[in-house]
């Protein structure tokens, strides 16, 4: 499928799991992909060769998302570098978790920084850019509905916030033909949670069908979001989560 042929796309955090994922089935979709990481270069070097291998073009770009100066030049990069941007996917995102009285200001900054400034800087500077067609697609977290074990209050509360900024983006970028939408991931197979973990049995219990996905699997929703299919969806909350939150 070609769905995307003639698009950019630019995806943080696209050097690995989710985001590598996402990034490399744009690309299948015929969309040329600037992906940013933050310290993974060789994961994110692999990648884009993957993408090259697809005949598309790509670029991988070095931004801490904690900077929203980084965030604005990734996307200015990507439109220097292919001459357009269709496509957004705020994917880079920090996990901590704990206990509430060890949570300091310093974990509380660089969560709300990276889960909540950087898409919504992203999302501002990728307006400029786009038009009728553009997408942008957050990527949020099945906890962010719900939280099933104490210490996720700062990480659920940072992708709660996500589901507002959607819903507001949506209501003023539609005129415009923009679409923006969020997909929250259930537990899927990736480094950081990997579905042989030392809680995989419990966290795969809480599904309705009783496994973690694949990356891939978040990946072609995305996709869809993306393509002409998904025109008419916006400032909607997708749960990919395998009925985590049935």
């Amino acid at each position: 499928m070609n769905r995307l042929e003639g698009n950019v796309a630019l995806v943080t955090g696209g050097s690995r799991g989710i985001g590598a994922a996402v990034a490399l089935r744009l690309a299948e979709e015929g969309a040329d992909i600037l992906l940013t990481y933050e310290n993974s270069a060789e994961r994110a070097t692999r990648v884009v060769e993957q993408i090259e291998a697809e005949g598309r073009r790509a670029l991988a770009v070095q931004a801490d998302s904690a900077t929203p100066e980084a965030v604005t030049a990734a996307v200015d990069e990507a439109v220097a570098m292919f001459g357009r941007l269709d496509i957004l996917v705020n994917n880079a995102g920090v996990f901590l978790v704990g206990p509430l009285e060890d949570l300091g200001s310093a974990e509380i900054d660089r969560t709300l920084a990276v889960n909540v400034r950087a898409p919504f800087a992203a999302s501002q500077a990728a307006a400029r850019h786009m038009g009728q067609g553009g997408r942008i697609i957050n990527i949020g977290s099945n906890v962010g509905e719900r939280a099933v074990f104490p210490g996720l209050a700062l990480y659920s509360m940072s992708k709660t916030a996500m589901a507002g900024m959607t819903r507001g983006l949506a209501r003023e970028l539609g005129p415009r033909g923009i679409t923006v939408n969020l997909v929250h991931p259930g537990p899927t197979d990736t480094e950081t949670n990997p579905a042989d973990g030392p809680n995989s049995e419990v966290i795969a219990g809480f599904t309705a069908v009783g496994r973690y996905a694949e990356a891939a699997e978040i990946a072609g929703t995305v996709a869809h979001l993306a393509s002409a299919d998904g025109a008419y969806i916006t400032g909607a909350s997708i749960h990919v989560d395998g009925g985590f939150t049935a």
